[in-house]
């Protein structure tokens, strides 16, 4: 039997931006696996997904998400979870992976789909694009992410603010990712690059403790880890100026 190994982007966490192909895809596969993380309480993608396919057909595997400094422990983590999905894959053939947002950005399915291609050799690997977190904020913010010729960048902020800063001190727009727990030092490289006026951050998007606020809001205390920065460049309001 042939294997098929299906990351679908589920979107930040408002059932509705999942795509009609993303949930036709989670209602075809025989098996929807979703992450966890070691309390294997339920996570965002498993919420969004269960609105969409039943329960019964939802397997949680234990990834670990937070863990950034015992990489052998990770590696363990990460091997125990490439084989139990390798296991699901030989019993049912197309299994279905959801990750919130895209699974070509920043998603666990990436590495997952590395482990797998080497436990069963001749998996067909494919991907379904989701809504990011970047996209839904500026929707629900009103801000907008690129107009004309500006670049678009996107910063990772766990790996320190340097990255976000040398962004920063350029000419477009730029989204920070998983930037709560240094939101303070966040702050300051907006205000020292004379970004925070126009910077909006969101968490939590289309789930009923959505937060979104002006970035000059940040007060220093921790914010969610998965909060998302855009700060859109100055514009001069003129219509098509940058194109």
């Amino acid at each position: 039997m042939s294997s098929r190994l299906i990351g679908v982007g589920v979107g930040p966490g408002d059932p509705e931006l999942v795509t009609v192909k993303g949930v036709n895809a989670l209602r075809a596969a025989a098996v929807v696996v979703v992450p966890v993380m070691d309390s294997g309480e339920r996570g965002r993608a498993e919420a969004t997904v269960l609105h969409h396919v039943p329960a019964g057909n939802v397997v949680r595997v234990v990834f670990a998400l937070n863990e950034r400094t015992d990489r052998a422990r990770r590696e363990a983590a990460w091997d125990a979870a490439g084989r139990r999905v390798a296991e699901l894959l030989r019993e049912h053939g197309t299994v279905a992976f959801a990750t919130i947002g895209d699974p070509n950005v920043y998603s666990t399915f990436t590495y997952l789909a590395q482990t797998v291609a080497g436990l069963v050799p001749g998996t067909a690997v494919e991907t379904v694009p989701g809504v990011t977190a970047m996209q839904d904020l500026a929707a629900r913010s009103g801000a907008v992410l690129t107009e004309g010729t500006e670049p678009l960048t996107l910063v990772p902020v766990t790996a320190g603010t340097a990255v976000l800063e040398e962004a920063l001190r350029g000419p477009g727009t730029v989204v920070a990712y998983k930037f709560g727990r240094q939101a303070a030092e966040v702050a300051r490289a907006l205000r020292e690059t004379g970004r925070i006026g126009d910077a909006v951050w969101g968490s939590a998007l289309g789930l009923p403790e959505e937060s979104i606020r002006p970035a000059a809001d940040i007060d220093g205390a921790a914010l969610p880890y998965l909060s998302t920065l855009l700060a859109p460049p100055r514009r001069d309001g003129g219509r098509g100026g940058k194109l």
